[in-house]
């Protein structure tokens, strides 16, 4: 069983009888959903519906949430919780834990409540858990993680995609969890609602593959000097990518090389994703 240390992470705790009500009225998760011993992805958005903070959410005992988020957006993310609370019966504070360890395979042992939960960012019968208090030494190194979320196609900010440049369906929240399309009102929810009923989503994360080594987190790609998107993670000759997919579809049809950098790459949707290229492609924005 692979385990890795995750020490680029932070635990920011939300607890108080309003807990629940309160951050179910500002993310995009659905907490009304979220199982005691599972992680779920969730965003707090800008008004505009761009994501602002990402993390998981997981139940941490009675009345209080585990928000796991990258350690350098932390107080940031911490604040703005803080400007939300106003009269709300909540507590906000980050946990001294300088790591988080998660593991995966079919031998992973199954989740106990409050320490450990299985991350739903990834198929069930994988069984990905982070583990939080307890964690157990690590036998792989980050690589090995990195290369788990590419082939799973699980995006994260600051590898994949900036903070206040992404839509939630840019990095698949409506397809993994990460946004409850049928929950009330929370922050930008209006925008995410009308891409979703609209089916403007445009832009997606992709699993790019190459012959050779892809180039480097950040690199843009091309089809005949034209910009359509840019590659995220990286490991090897395997990737991730956000990309308009109307106009990754048009170089498809036409059979032209799609180039990050100089290395020609193929782009494909997730095998567990629920949309498709669509069947032409466009200029709008």
């Amino acid at each position: 069983m692979p385990t890795c240390h995750l020490d680029h992470r932070a635990i920011l705790r939300v607890s108080g009888p309003e807990a629940e009500h309160f951050l179910q009225n500002i993310v995009t998760t659905d907490l009304a959903g979220l199982a005691t011993g599972e992680a779920l992805p969730g965003a707090l958005l800008t008004p505009q519906g761009k994501i602002l903070f990402d993390f998981l959410v997981s139940r941490a005992g009675p009345e209080t949430f585990r928000l796991d988020c990258r350690a350098d957006i932390a107080a940031d993310f911490m604040r703005r919780l803080m400007l939300y609370r106003l009269r709300a019966k909540v507590e906000i504070s980050q946990e001294d834990q300088p790591v988080v360890a998660v593991s995966w395979g079919s031998d992973s042992a199954a989740p106990e409540a409050d320490w450990s939960v299985a991350d739903r960012r990834f198929p069930e019968q994988l069984s990905v858990t982070r583990h939080y208090d307890d964690t157990p030494p690590a036998t792989v190194g980050h690589a090995a993680w990195v290369a788990l979320r590419i082939a799973n196609a699980v995006a994260e900010s600051g590898s994949d995609f900036a903070l206040g440049d992404a839509f939630p369906h840019d990095v698949l929240y409506d397809q993994n969890g990460g946004v409850g399309l049928r929950k009330g009102c929370y922050v930008g929810q209006e925008v995410v609602s009308r891409m979703q009923h609209r089916g403007t989503a445009r832009r997606r994360l992709l699993i790019a593959t190459a012959t050779a080594a892809l180039p480097a987190t950040g690199t843009e790609l091309t089809v005949d000097g034209r910009t359509l998107g840019a590659l995220g993670s990286v490991e090897g000759a395997t990737g991730l990518a956000i990309a308009r997919i109307d106009r990754v579809k048009d170089a498809m049809d036409a059979g032209k090389p799609i180039l990050a950098g100089e290395v020609e790459v193929a782009l494909a949707i997730p095998g567990w994703a629920r949309f498709a290229f669509p069947e032409s492609g466009g200029d709008e924005a």
